[in-house]
């Protein structure tokens, strides 16, 4: 048999790994990654990103990873709205937006500025500004919760503003496919596409006061069943898949399906069925992120990624210290919630793979390097205000005489 021939019966053989052992692999491959990171105290997050990344050339396409990462971000946001009912919701919403505006102001239009100034057309900036603009909702809260800030002050006006910035991403995202493909888009399909928005707020609403509200006795008698979680996680993900279908954020969806279960009072005894499935499925939401990360099209004008990152990460510091401010915090608080979500994730992902392959090579080494960033600065966060504002001062109790 010749050489030709030989290589003939190589390409009629199909080599197909199986799904099970490809799977089973990965989750070997994530297990590991999570033991070193606590072994030797560096965040798993950035070490699921930085191997994704590493394996793109392989699962870069895997229909499966998506999937299976997507469950985990669903179940994240859904839980995280399921620790806020409705009336307490709406008081944040109501405190956060003066911070909310600044945010798009200084990260997004500054951004396109700035870009416009380095001599980009105008849709490039356009691309790049969308890039700068939102915080990465999954790091951030994943962040928190690993590093039990989550009961700390700031954490709710973090919230607020990912909340804000989940409003405003899909209509910025919206846009940008529109101009991308030729066809502009005017102010009814803006318009119609922020009454999507509003629409899905307004349903949530209406279903979490007259329908969950009054299935609080209906949870309680079946929380120990072993059938009450199809119904948690089948709600989760119907709407998120209806946000999906209107071409809005499936994190949106999750987190509005999260709110409506809050009405029924039950968060406590509901939760631990949805937490298994996350914590499974999160893990590979950061392994298929890091896949999607390209630098195939080369690093154009240097210069500007540099200025780009240094702005980035202090356009979201004055949003966290002045938006603080805006929101009741204090000064402390407020500079601590500054240097916790300077990181940019997956909207960035979805917005660069927008533009060109030199628009996504760029925009990836920009996502690599704050998200990097933004998760040491998040870790050192406490540490670095401790150094600024000194030790918080206990209060001492005063001892009354006679008592």
């Amino acid at each position: 048999m010749n050489s030709l021939q030989m290589e003939r019966v190589i390409n009629d053989v199909d080599v197909h790994m199986p799904e099970l052992l490809a799977a089973g692999l990965v989750l070997l491959i994530m297990f590991c990654l999570a033991y070193a990171g606590m072994k030797t105290k560096i965040p798993d997050v950035i070490l699921f990103i930085l191997v994704g990344i590493a394996l793109s050339g392989f699962l870069g396409e895997s229909e499966i990873l998506y999937f299976a990462g997507e469950i985990g971000i669903v179940l994240l946001f859904f839980m995280l709205g399921m620790e806020f009912p409705m009336k307490q919701l709406a008081g944040i919403a109501k405190k956060v937006t003066p911070a909310g505006m600044l945010d798009l102001f200084l990260n997004f239009v500054l951004s396109v500025m700035i870009c416009l100034l380095f001599g980009l057309d105008p849709f490039m900036a356009l691309l790049i500004g969308g890039v700068l603009y939102a915080t990465s909702s999954s790091i951030t809260m994943k962040m928190l919760e690993s590093t039990k800030r989550t009961a700390n002050p700031e954490s709710e006006f973090l919230l607020g503003v990912l909340i804000f910035e989940d409003l405003a991403a899909p209509v910025i995202v919206a846009v940008l496919v529109g101009m991308s493909a030729g066809n502009g888009l005017g102010w009814m399909d803006v318009s119609l596409l922020i009454g999507q928005v509003f629409g899905m707020i307004v349903i949530a609403i209406a279903l979490g006061r007259f329908v969950f509200s009054k299935l609080s006795n209906f949870f309680e008698r079946t929380a120990g069943s072993e059938i009450l979680h199809l119904l948690m996680i089948g709600i989760a993900f119907t709407y998120s898949g209806a946000a999906l279908l209107l071409g809005l954020s499936e994190v949106l969806g999750a987190f509005l399906a999260g709110i409506m279960i809050a009405e029924a009072r039950k968060s406590e005894q509901l939760e631990p069925l949805v937490l298994p499935i996350r914590e499974l499925s999160l893990p590979l939401f950061f392994f298929w992120f890091g896949t999607q990360i390209e630098f195939d099209g080369g690093i154009t004008s240097p210069a500007l990624l540099g200025i780009l990152v240094v702005w980035g990460v202090l356009g979201k510091m004055i949003v966290g210290m002045v938006g603080g401010k805006m929101y009741g915090l204090t000064r402390r608080v407020s500079f601590r919630a500054g240097l916790s979500f300077t990181q940019r994730g997956e909207f960035s992902i979805i917005i660069a793979s927008i533009g060109a392959v030199e628009v996504m090579a760029f925009s990836s080494m920009f996502i690599l390097l704050s998200s990097s960033i933004g998760i040491a600065l998040f870790i050192y966060a406490p540490k670095l205000t401790t150094a600024i504002f000194g030790k918080k001062q206990k209060l001492q109790k005063v001892k009354v005489p006679g008592s």
